[in-house]
C-alpha cells in the first residue's frame, strides 16, 4: 500500500478529486452509441471515472451511476434528467474551436477553416471551402473536417467538484459560438452561464418531420460572490 495515500485517510474530504489527462474530473455528453449507431440524448449524460464525482452528479441532476463500455479513463456515466445546468465558465480561454478530419492514427487535417492550426503546417492556407454549405458538405462525405468544439466550466451549484469539460461537433453552436466568445469578453471574467440542449422541430419541404437537440450557452453575467468565492478556496487549495 503506498503510504502517500494514507496522508487522507484521517481527512477525506481534502483528498484531491482524481482527473482525466486533459485535467478535467468528467465531460458532459449529448448522445451514446446504441450498437454500431449513434443517439442523440433529450437530457444530459456524464461520464467520470470519479465514483464520488458520480455520486455528486446524481444529486445535482439525477440519474443513476452505471458502467459503460470505453476505452477511456471515464468508465461510468450517469444519464441525468436534466436537458439544462448552470455552469461557470472562466473566460473565452476556455472555449477552444478548430475543425478536424480524423484518421485511424489521429487528426489528418486540423485548422480554423482558413489556416493549419497543426505545427508543421501553421499559419499556411488549409484550403478548405469558403461557404458553410460546401464544408458541411465535404465533411459529411468524409473529404473534409467537420466542427470540434471544447468548453471547459465548473458546476455552478458545486464548484468544488471541479472542472469538467464538454466536446461537440455542432454546427448549431459553431454558428453561435463568436456571440459566446463575445458575451464572455463583456463580461471579462468568470461567467454565470447555462449549457443547455434546446429541441429543435421542423418540416421538410417533403412533408418529413424533423427534431433533435442542439447544445446552446446562454451567458447571464459575472458569477454571484459566493460562488467565486468558493472557486477561489477551491483554487487555492488544489495550488
Amino acid at each position: 500500500m503506498s503510504h502517500s495515500r494514507a496522508i487522507f485517510d484521517t481527512d477525506p474530504e481534502a483528498k484531491p478529486k482524481p482527473r482525466f489527462a486533459n485535467d478535467t474530473v468528467g465531460r458532459f455528453r449529448s448522445g451514446r452509441m446504441v450498437g454500431n449507431r449513434p443517439e442523440s440524448l433529450s437530457e444530459w449524460r456524464v461520464t467520470t471515472s470519479d465514483p464520488e464525482t458520480a455520486k455528486a452528479i446524481e444529486g445535482l441532476m439525477g440519474g443513476k451511476a452505471d458502467k459503460w463500455e470505453t476505452s477511456g479513463e471515464d468508465a461510468l456515466e450517469i444519464l441525468t434528467e436534466k436537458d439544462a445546468v448552470k455552469i461557470v465558465i472562466d473566460g473565452v480561454h476556455a472555449i477552444q474551436a478548430r475543425m478536424v478530419l480524423w484518421g485511424r492514427q489521429g487528426p489528418i487535417h486540423e485548422c480554423d477553416g482558413a489556416t493549419f492550426l497543426s505545427p508543421e503546417e501553421k499559419g499556411t492556407p488549409c484550403g478548405c471551402p469558403k461557404l458553410i454549405i460546401d464544408r458541411k458538405a465535404a465533411a459529411k462525405s468524409g473529404r473534409g473536417p467537420a466542427p470540434s468544439v471544447q468548453v471547459k466550466f465548473r458546476l455552478a451549484d458545486d464548484p468544488r467538484l471541479g472542472e469538467f469539460r464538454f466536446v461537440s461537433g455542432s454546427w448549431e453552436l459553431v454558428k453561435i459560438l463568436h456571440e459566446v466568445e463575445s458575451d464572455l469578453e463583456r463580461v471579462g471574467g468568470p461567467a454565470l452561464c447555462t449549457l443547455r440542449l434546446e429541441l429543435v422541430e421542423f418540416t421538410t419541404k417533403s412533408g418529413v418531420d424533423v427534431a433533435y437537440r442542439k447544445p446552446v450557452i446562454d451567458v447571464h453575467g459575472r458569477v454571484p460572490e459566493d460562488i467565486d468565492a468558493l472557486i477561489k478556496e477551491t483554487s487555492r487549495d488544489q495550488g
